[in-house]
């Protein structure tokens, strides 16, 4: 399946990167629906890096990349820009760090086959286990949003090599600052429910604080920010914790307790969250509701 070559990508007011575009998959056409969203359904908001994509082997792919082609020294040195660009913008912009770097040596040829690493990245090969299943669920019992940051160019091309976009149908959203456009979020997604899927619990926090007991949020404790002690003693948990993305899928086979009250029979993990394959589990099944 591959994308139409026909697309167009859009800005508002609120710093949304809307995508629309078209797509040949099955000879459908793929669209954001906003206005199809029912306000009695779940949405089930998706992180992209380390929550549906395994960011951190990118990540260290690109280094591998970077050490052969410019050399260690350089290498650092593009990290280092890196770093200093996240702390300024509040995401990680990889084309942006290339961009700076290239000013400090702009007649280094070899950056011109770090950018075609990045652009040619077979980013599906990266996705987690059962990601794009997991997609497919959520479209079945409600609708599946992606809801990440990033900017306006290599963020939303991540989700389309990935095979993220069609899986979603287009519903696409890419902020700044996304704990910080909730309202935007709600207005685009109108629904009883959301369930938001992030491996940051700042992230989590930030929204259940905002939206209360009309989310329900989840951890999925994979790559370096999901393992760092002093993140995970400076947040409260979140609501379910998963260990990798495809228990969201596998929680269908197990059903372990049929009570929706107290959290009978859940394991604990390191966090204290009650476990994806309990009542949450049961929740994706009945496509939402209050889980607090």
């Amino acid at each position: 399946m591959a994308f139409a070559q026909e697309s167009r990508s859009t800005s508002d007011k609120y710093g949304a990167e809307r995508i629309v575009g078209t797509g040949a998959g099955c000879g459908q056409t793929v669209r954001p629906s906003y206005a199809s969203t029912r306000e009695n359904m779940t949405v089930y908001l998706f992180d992209v890096d380390n929550t549906l994509l395994d960011n951190d082997l990118i990540a260290a792919d690109l280094r591998r990349h970077l050490q052969q082609e410019v050399g260690r020294d350089r290498e650092e040195q593009y990290w280092s820009i890196f770093e200093q660009l996240r702390s300024e913008l509040g995401y990680a912009d990889y084309l942006g760090a290339l961009q700076r770097y290239r000013l400090a040596y702009p007649r280094d040829p070899k950056v011109l086959t770090v950018s075609s690493f990045l652009i040619d990245y077979p980013f599906r090969e990266r996705l987690f286990p059962k990601a794009l299943e997991v997609l497919e669920n959520a479209n079945r019992i409600g609708k599946a949003v992606i809801l990440t940051d990033g900017d306006v160019v290599f963020q939303p091309h991540k989700t389309r090599r990935a095979g993220i976009f069609e899986a979603v149908r287009g519903n696409v959203l890419v902020y700044i600052h996304k704990e910080h456009e909730l309202a935007d979020v709600r207005s685009r997604y109108p629904a009883s429910h959301y369930v938001l899927i992030d491996d940051k619990l700042r992230i989590l926090t930030a929204v259940k604080k905002t939206w209360g007991k009309h989310v329900t949020t989840v951890f999925a404790r994979q790559g370096h920010y999901a393992h760092d002690r002093e993140v995970l003693s400076s947040y409260p948990e979140a609501d379910f914790t998963c260990d990798h993305i495809g228990e969201l899928s596998e929680k269908r086979k197990r059903q372990t307790n049929p009570s929706l009250d107290g959290h009978p029979g859940c394991r604990l993990g390191a966090t204290g969250g009650p476990r994806c394959g309990d009542k949450l589990g049961q929740t994706m099944d009945r496509g939402g509701g209050q889980t607090r």
